[in-house]
């Protein structure tokens, strides 16, 4: 491989991939924390029929159009889960899978009976995304890579991926403290005059924000681990909620580089001149990491506590 095939191909896929993970990974850890991290497969769900629906509008797979019909697809969404909640007296849960699955398939149908399959926005690129597509044009070695008129060639998945992704750590390096108190006591929050509500409807605001700017490059199945994989793994190894915002960071950026570099080479090893699905295979090495630390994390691991049991068995006086 020449450096103008990795600078061209490779670099901007991981870096896609790392940024996507990076930037999910991180809300994930108050997601998890609060008990809620399926809302970011509700909204990788109900973002579909509104990121059509924004193409269909706008003519364009533009970045913007893409988002104000995701939102405006969430808003719908909330909308319908209490309309059904109260009408049928279903519980919040029964609500929320009928209208997720519902709108989902709704986008579906749109994709295949619209123009919009014809944009790169398809059922298959809704589910694995369309990582290995994204290219850096125009960049031929490691001496012009950080040139004016390569830069401007920069994916625009990568650029909005770096955007959002510098967006939601400066977010939540700026209210630290409000998101820390809110997550784990919300009555003292409320008691200290915070805005609980709000502090909670903007963080769903922002995990859409992250799933919609993710979800063009590498489709819902990563968006959904991504949420989850990092921050609960980061969870099972500190208790300290500073250490495992970083250790989110680390486990999203090694999964994205280990998944895309398993999946492109790996196949190789064995002879088979096919690639795998970068998306499907950063997941796979997400959920083996968490699986990991669930097996031989310090204190919570299984192996650790059956230590500790069979230790406090044999220290017990006779």
């Amino acid at each position: 491989m020449t450096a103008a095939d990795f600078l061209s191909i490779d670099l901007p896929a991981i870096l896609v991939a790392v940024l996507s993970a990076t930037s999910c990974g991180l809300l994930g850890n108050f997601l998890v924390l609060r008990r809620q991290a399926l809302i970011g497969d509700a909204i990788s769900h109900v973002a579909l029929p509104g990121i059509v629906a924004g193409f269909l509008i706008a003519g364009t797979i533009a970045t913007l159009p893409l988002m104000l019909g995701a939102m405006a697809a969430a808003v719908v969404a909330a909308g319908l889960i209490e309309i059904i909640r109260r009408a049928g007296r279903l519980e919040s849960g029964a609500a929320m899978g009928v209208v997720f699955t519902t709108m989902f398939a709704i986008g579906i149908v749109l994709l295949e009976q619209t123009g919009a399959a014809n944009a790169h926005i398809d059922a298959e690129h809704a589910l694995y995304g369309n990582l290995e597509s994204t290219l850096w044009l125009g960049v031929t070695g490691w001496d012009d890579a950080l040139t004016w008129d390569a830069l401007s060639q920069l994916p625009r998945q990568l650029i909005t991926l770096a955007g959002v992704t510098i967006a939601i750590a400066a977010t939540i390096t700026a209210f630290y403290k409000e998101l820390k108190v809110s997550t784990f006591d919300p009555g003292l929050a409320a008691s200290l005059g915070l805005p609980v509500k709000t502090i909670s409807t903007a963080l769903i605001i922002v995990v859409a924000l992250a799933a919609v700017a993710a979800f063009e490059a590498v489709g819902s199945i990563l968006v959904i681990a991504m949420f989850i994989c990092p921050a609960a793994t980061a969870r099972m190894l500190t208790d300290s909620l500073s250490r495992q915002l970083w250790l989110s960071v680390l486990v999203a950026t090694i999964a994205g580089v280990g998944g895309y570099v398993l999946a492109a080479f790996g196949p190789q090893l064995w002879g088979d001149a096919d690639s795998l699905s970068a998306a499907g295979m950063i997941a796979v090495v997400a959920g083996l990491l968490q699986t990991a630390a669930m097996i031989a994390a310090p204190r919570y691991g299984i192996l650790s506590r059956a230590i500790r049991r069979r230790t406090g068995r044999l220290d017990l006086p006779a």
